[in-house]
C-alpha cells in the first residue's frame, strides 16, 4: 500500500526543478510587492533602460531523464481587471527560446538577458519572468519570478491656473509623489456668501474597454481650506504633503485597457448649503532617485 501511495504521489511531482537567479541579486535593491492573494513578497527592483541578466537552471529530480518539447522564458507585463478577477491580460510580452525539443538527465543552465527598453510602456504595472518546459501528456513545468520596474519621467509642463466659478486658484506643481506645493488661492471676485471650502485629492482608475470599462474613484485626502466667508483680495496659501498616501505615477491608456488619473477637486459651500465644484487633473510622476 505504501509503495502504491508513493508511486501515485511521485507521479504528480514535477520531473525537474526550475530556478531563476539574477546576476546582481545580492546587491540589487529589494522592494515589497502585494500579490493578488493579499500577501506581500519582497522582489528585485529594476529601472527603465536596464538589462535583466542572470541564469536559469533546470535540475532533474533524482537524476531521471526528462523529455521535453522545448524550453522558453517569457517577460510578461500583466493587468488584472476588476470585472475579471483572477485572470490577467498581457500588455507586454517578450519570448526567448532557450532549448530545442530533446531530453536531459543532468542539470542545464541558460543565460538570461532581456532589454527593458524594448518591452516597457511609459510606466509599469506587474511584471513577471515565466520559464516553461513544454511537455506532452506529462504536463508542462512552469516557474514564475516577479520583479518591479520603476520608470522615471521628466517634470511635465506646469499648469499655472485653475479657474473656479467667480474666483481663481493658482497652483504651481514643483514636485512629484511627495509634495504638491501650491502658491495661493486668490479671491478676485466674491458674489456668493461662502461658508466653507474643501480641497480633495482623488484617484480615478479605469480598466477594460468599450462596454466592459470599469471606473472606480477614490478620495485619497480631504483638506479644509477655509471656514467662513472670504473678502475680495484675500488669499490662502496651500502646501499639500503626499508622502503619507500610496500614490503611483499617472498611467494613460496602457494597452487600451488601463488608466490611472489624479484630480484636485475644489468644493465651495455657501450659506444655503449649495455646492460649487471645480475639478482639475494633475499629473503624478516619479523623479529619478538621488543617492
Amino acid at each position: 500500500m505504501n509503495l502504491l501511495q508513493n508511486f501515485i504521489i511521485g507521479a504528480f511531482k514535477p520531473a525537474c526543478h526550475i530556478s531563476v537567479a539574477f546576476s546582481d541579486a545580492k546587491s540589487r535593491k529589494q522592494v515589497p510587492l502585494k500579490k493578488e492573494n493579499g500577501q506581500t513578497i519582497v522582489v528585485p527592483l529594476f529601472q527603465s533602460q536596464e538589462n535583466i541578466t542572470g541564469k536559469i537552471s533546470v535540475e532533474p529530480i533524482s537524476g531521471k531523464k526528462v523529455e521535453h518539447n522545448g524550453i522558453k522564458v517569457e517577460l510578461l507585463g500583466q493587468i488584472e481587471m476588476y470585472f475579471d478577477k483572477g485572470n490577467f491580460y498581457d500588455f507586454t510580452s517578450l519570448v526567448r527560446e532557450l532549448d530545442v525539443p530533446g531530453e536531459f538527465m543532468k542539470g542545464k543552465h541558460f543565460h538570461l538577458n532581456f532589454q527593458l527598453w524594448k518591452c516597457l510602456t511609459r510606466h509599469t504595472m506587474g511584471y513577471v519572468l515565466k520559464v516553461t518546459i513544454t511537455r506532452g501528456y506529462a504536463g508542462s513545468i512552469t516557474e514564475y519570478q516577479d520583479f518591479v520596474v520603476r520608470n522615471f519621467s521628466p517634470p511635465p509642463s506646469i499648469n499655472n491656473s485653475i479657474k473656479v466659478w467667480k474666483s481663481e486658484l493658482r497652483i504651481a506643481f514643483i514636485s512629484s509623489l511627495n509634495t504638491i506645493k501650491a502658491s495661493k488661492i486668490y479671491f478676485l471676485l466674491v458674489r456668493i456668501k461662502i461658508k466653507n471650502m474643501d480641497l480633495e485629492i482623488r484617484r480615478r482608475e479605469s480598466t477594460g474597454s468599450g462596454p466592459n470599462t470599469h471606473v472606480e474613484t477614490e478620495t485619497l485626502a480631504k483638506f479644509e481650506l477655509m471656514d467662513g466667508a472670504p473678502v475680495r483680495g484675500e488669499s490662502i496659501p496651500i502646501r499639500l504633503f503626499l508622502s503619507p498616501y500610496e500614490l503611483t505615477p499617472t498611467y494613460r491608456n496602457i494597452n487600451n485597457k488601463f488608466s490611472v488619473k489624479y484630480y484636485l477637486n475644489l468644493v465651495l459651500v455657501d450659506e444655503e448649503d449649495r455646492r460649487y465644484f471645480k475639478q482639475q487633473e494633475i499629473t503624478m510622476y516619479r523623479l529619478g532617485e538621488t543617492s
